[in-house]
């Protein structure tokens, strides 16, 4: 078993670690708009650095517009610009509705345009179309390739006659071991015997709807929401509640109350930590009120866990789950985001419906295959899980940090954008009447895609919004593209 963290995303240069380290106190306003910072040599001296990579990281500092330099004063910290204002709190109908939102498909299928050399902008050449389409990391600094290889042929050498053998358990040991102990970062007491591995998340949240509802029963969530669930909601005939949200603070649930008051909702399907696409976190006091309002009127909370690791620290990743006292909360994750994405496995832990959940795994044919379960748990197991996510975590901090600057610089006035505390995507709301689907029409012929926001709601909302995903790789080509965008959707505005 391995025990370094030789997995990504890979350590960046000593000067970027300490100007990150410098950013993240101008950001707390340890350093004040204004005030002088160390000199170069003090820096240097305080990191045990050369001077030439202090005058490194002060340069990295500057390009970012985070510091000023004063000829024979040194560096200051640079007036804040006012940044975009966060989207508007959502809005949906107080009614419950069935999804029907046939072009979905067609839209989402092109996320990820033919390959193809295509120009955009004046003159910028690419060898290869830009997705800010996806939520799934593809950037190879997210994951290590060959840590996940050898865990796999590991595995595959180990426990070969698997291959030749069938099963429907709900899980191999190791694995669902190795998910409670992860689960212990969640704030989750969870046992080994009560997790069902499932071929994805997804997959979990759909057999806790099935597990809970029946066809035409309403469903609670928030909203916006993943277009995923949506799909899934869909599929099974259920009808759709959106519930008002807060791009910084959550679910409101002073709205979910009322919601509960006046109709029949039979289950809440949320993302507590880092929804999706808003990126907000609910407190921790929220997170339990959420867990007893619906303990009290035994409704069934289905949680989605799955970016709770991103954010890096075990406070405040802490799962509604942690809260649950009577077995009311459902909680499903994966490690798709965080370990490898094409090693498709999830788990749920169902509460007072496990047994129900465990038999409709096993009669609707979703057997998971032993030696990606075995593989999984073998890359869990190994040290530098936690170090690895404070890394990534920081990563993306900067990267959304930078993707913000920019959309405010290029973007038309008046755009407003969510502003995280982790994971991959930013939420854009443009001001009235842009239309975002003829925003993404425009982006398409030019090879640049997004997620319209008309995908992430039953109703027809969000047509002006857009969600934009960082999870693939961030260069100059994609710094290009997402100004292109920007240029576009000003020049709708005009039109």
């Amino acid at each position: 078993m391995l025990s370094a963290d030789t997995s990504a995303p890979a350590t960046p240069p000593l000067y970027a670690q300490i100007a990150q380290r410098v950013a993240r106190l101008i950001d707390g306003e340890v350093f004040k708009t204004g005030q002088r910072l160390p000199s170069v040599r003090d820096l240097a001296a305080q990191n045990g650095v050369s001077v030439s990579t202090a005058v490194q990281a002060f340069q990295w500092l500057e390009e970012r517009h985070l510091v000023t330099a004063r000829p024979k004063a040194g560096y200051f910290v640079a007036p804040r610009g006012k940044g975009p204002a966060l989207p508007a709190v959502s809005r949906p109908p107080r009614h419950s509705l069935l999804v029907q939102r046939n072009s979905r498909t067609e839209t989402i299928a092109v996320f990820q345009p033919q390959q193809g050399e295509v120009t955009f902008g004046a003159g910028y050449p690419v060898s290869k179309p830009v997705s800010f389409g996806g939520a799934c990391p593809k950037d190879p600094v997210f994951f290590d390739e060959d840590r996940v290889r050898v865990a796999l042929a590991r595995a595959t050498r180990v426990h070969r006659l698997s291959l030749i053998e069938y099963t429907d358990s709900p899980g191999t040991p190791a694995l669902r071991e190795a998910v409670a102990r992860r689960a212990m970062h969640l704030g989750c007491q969870l046992a080994a015997d009560d997790l069902i591995i499932t071929t994805s998340c997804i997959h979990a949240v759909g057999l806790c709807l099935r597990a809970v509802t029946q066809p035409g029963d309403v469903v609670a969530l928030e909203s916006p929401t993943h277009f995923g669930f949506l799909d899934l909601l869909e599929s099974l005939s259920l009808r759709v509640l959106e519930i008002p949200t807060h791009p910084k603070h959550g679910l409101s649930l002073a709205a979910l109350q009322l919601a509960l008051d006046t109709q029949p909702v039979k289950a809440v399907l949320s993302v507590p930590t880092l929804s999706n696409p808003l990126g907000a976190v609910m407190k921790h006091a929220d997170k339990r009120a959420l867990v007893q309002l619906l303990a009290a009127r035994q409704i069934p909370l289905i949680e989605d866990v799955v970016f709770n690791d991103l954010l890096a620290s075990d406070e405040r990743r802490k799962a509604a789950k942690a809260f649950d006292t009577e077995g009311g909360v459902m909680v499903c994750g994966s490690f798709s985001k965080t370990v490898a994405p094409g090693v498709r496995l999830g788990w749920v832990e169902a509460g007072r419906w496990k047994d129900r959940v465990t038999t409709l795994k096993r009669v609707q044919g979703g057997p998971t295959n032993v030696v990606l379960e075995q593989a999984l748990a073998d890359l869990l197991s190994q040290g530098g899980y936690e170090g690895r996510m404070r890394r990534l975590s920081a990563l993306m901090k900067e990267r959304l940090r930078e993707a913000r600057g920019l959309i405010n610089r290029d973007f038309p006035r008046g755009t407003r954008v969510s502003d995280p505390s982790a994971g991959y995507t930013l939420w854009v709301e443009l001001p009235d009447p842009l239309d975002a689907m003829a925003l993404f029409q425009r982006c398409v012929a030019e090879g640049i895609t997004f997620g319209p926001g008309a995908l992430f709601t039953a109703t027809d909302r969000f047509s002006h919004c857009l969600r934009l995903s960082f999870a693939g790789a961030w260069t100059d080509v994609e710094r290009q593209a997402l100004a292109r965008i920007g240029a576009l959707a000003r020049q709708l505005g005009n039109a």
